[in-house]
């Protein structure tokens, strides 16, 4: 059962097969998920209000690590974050993540969506959830397609989680995807159904001959959440078609391939359940290395070494510039370096020069609070001490519109 319908809706982005609007006459517009062939094993951490704690978490990632070789578990899909209270260097459920990355399971993880979160002076900044500020994990912000096959229109959403990561100042979002009112499969009578019916799509919006009345089959919601699965789904068909990618592998070959062809600056304006306009930006911190592109990843044929984990920054106090750091984890060797095709500039595009990330707009430093500066440089967390805001109903619901 899955009583609150979250867990439904991902998975069916990630794998879901149509049976519905396949066994309709023609013409009809059909609903399918990416990793179509792929199989779910079905690890419920959530309850029925969409809560969960650390500790079910962790039993669900050993559980898939433990059973790792009897079901073929080769991705991870955690649509789900909470604020970050610790280094992860030392945070029991972002240990969890990497010990499923070392063992060969790749963890796609939702950034959050607390994007629209000032109340620290961020403009969004430093907002990225737990376990997604694990610098092995691939975190995944939410983009929005306007509706479109048109990606030269896309934007980033409004609620989609920035870095750095407070702490660590790991570089996040890995990714961008689409997240923005997803259609996928909903779970009959749970919560997001009962309560919020509107977000049933109608029969005739998919069947021109069907009714008006509400489908009992598909549901809209939005969020980092959406985003995720389709990641997740990318990886497991790179994984079928080639079944000895590692983790690091399968998340460089995502990062080196993602389109970057966001404008610099992105005036988007909502109206649902307020009229708002916000100023986003696509810098290193927002988008990441750009927003998936799944044919691109599928078709890659070069076969990086080393680590993936994504590179840290820090903040130097002598000519304000942010540093790039490429190796966060102390390893021998990683993927990222200088002499490699997976250059600093490949990856994340004129964002980046040499070892000086360009962020024009000084948001955060320089011509902003000092409240602001300390939250995202500072060595704690003030957003650990609000209330855990990683999946909003409210955006989960309304989205961008």
């Amino acid at each position: 059962m899955d009583e609150y319908g979250h867990g439904t809706h991902v998975a069916g982005i990630a794998v879901g097969t149509d049976n519905v609007t396949t066994a309709l006459s023609s013409p009809s517009r059909g609903f399918g998920g990416l990793a179509q062939d792929a199989n779910i094993i079905n690890l419920k951490v959530l309850d029925q209000n969409g809560n969960g704690t650390d500790a079910s978490v962790i039993a669900g990632i050993d559980y898939a690590i433990s059973h790792q070789k009897t079901y073929n578990i080769r991705v991870i899909n955690l649509s789900l974050g909470r604020p970050i209270t610790q280094s992860y260097k030392t945070d029991p459920l972002c240990q969890a993540v990497e010990a499923a990355w070392k063992a060969g399971i790749v963890v796609v993880v939702a950034a959050g969506n607390d994007g629209r979160d000032n109340s620290m002076g961020t403009y969004g900044y430093g907002t990225i959830t737990a376990p997604g500020n694990d610098p092995y994990a691939i975190t995944v912000g939410a983009s929005n397609d306007n509706g479109d096959y048109d990606r030269a229109n896309d934007v980033l959403t409004t609620y989609s989680s920035k870095g750095p990561t407070v702490i660590d100042h790991i570089v996040k979002p890995d990714l961008l995807a689409p997240g923005n009112l997803v259609v996928s499969t909903q779970s009959t009578g749970s919560f997001l159904v009962s309560e919020y019916p509107g977000n049933q799509i109608p029969v005739n919006s998919y069947y021109p001959a069907g009714s008006s009345a509400y489908s009992p089959y598909f549901l809209t919601l939005s969020g980092t959440s959406m985003a995720t699965p389709v990641v997740s789904g990318a990886a497991a068909m790179m994984i079928a078609a080639h079944p000895a990618l590692t983790p690091d592998q399968v998340k460089a070959k995502l990062m080196k391939t993602a389109w970057r062809g966001f404008p610099a600056k992105m005036s988007i304006s909502v109206t649902v359940p307020t009229v708002t306009s916000y100023t986003e930006y696509a810098d290193i911190f927002s988008i990441g290395a750009g927003l998936v592109d799944i044919w691109a990843a599928y078709n890659d044929s070069s076969m990086p070494s080393g680590s993936a984990a994504s590179p840290s920054v820090a903040f130097s106090s002598a000519n304000g510039n942010i540093e790039l750091q490429l190796n966060s984890i102390s390893a021998n060797n990683v993927i990222w370096g200088t002499g490699s095709t997976y250059a600093t500039n490949v990856i994340w595009g004129t964002n980046v020069s040499g070892t000086m990330v360009i962020w024009g707009t000084n948001v955060i430093w320089g011509t902003n609070t000092v409240q602001a500066f300390n939250v995202i440089w500072g060595t704690n967390s003030p957003f650990a001490q609000s209330t855990p805001a990683a999946e909003f109903l409210t955006i989960s619901i309304d989205g961008d519109q």
